[in-house]
């Protein structure tokens, strides 16, 4: 039989690796949300996505989270107009990242959240198991 404390824990962990992936990605996506290409023409940043698939994890009998795939946003780039920029066409236009920051923002406060409330979940297993072990000492 599967300690459920245990089983608690590992579904937490693994809400909590899948997040900091997304969390990376958001990060990359503001990083780069103003990384144009290098030649004239070129294409710049592209922004990355991240999904999430629930799978059954055998070795604790219960469903968890991992990434399913890291993929790209096909939203079409922003034109914006300046000549002297070295990524510029014959027509002066730049081609800039399909990032925008306020969803990139939003993603990022909820990934927080989702990260957060993993990590409180695995706290509070932690805290039972010392609990138990107290209990056990003193009876």
């Amino acid at each position: 039989m599967i300690d459920p404390l245990a089983s608690a824990s590992q579904i937490a962990a693994s809400g909590l690796r899948a997040q900091s992936t997304r969390l990376r990605i958001v990060a990359e996506n503001l990083a780069n949300a103003q990384s144009t290409g290098t030649t004239p023409g070129a294409d710049p940043y592209v922004r990355k996505t991240v999904s999430f698939e629930s799978v059954l994890d055998r070795t604790i009998d219960a469903a968890s989270v991992k990434v399913k795939a890291l993929g790209v946003d096909n939203a079409p780039f922003r034109l914006e107009h300046d000549p002297s920029h070295p990524a510029a066409d014959e027509d002066g236009n730049v081609k800039m990242p399909n990032v925008n920051p306020i969803i990139e923002m939003a993603d990022l406060r909820e990934t927080t959240r989702s990260y957060e409330a993993n990590l409180q979940v695995i706290k509070r297993v932690r805290n039972m198991f010392s609990t138990t072990i107290d209990l056990l000492r003193n009876s």
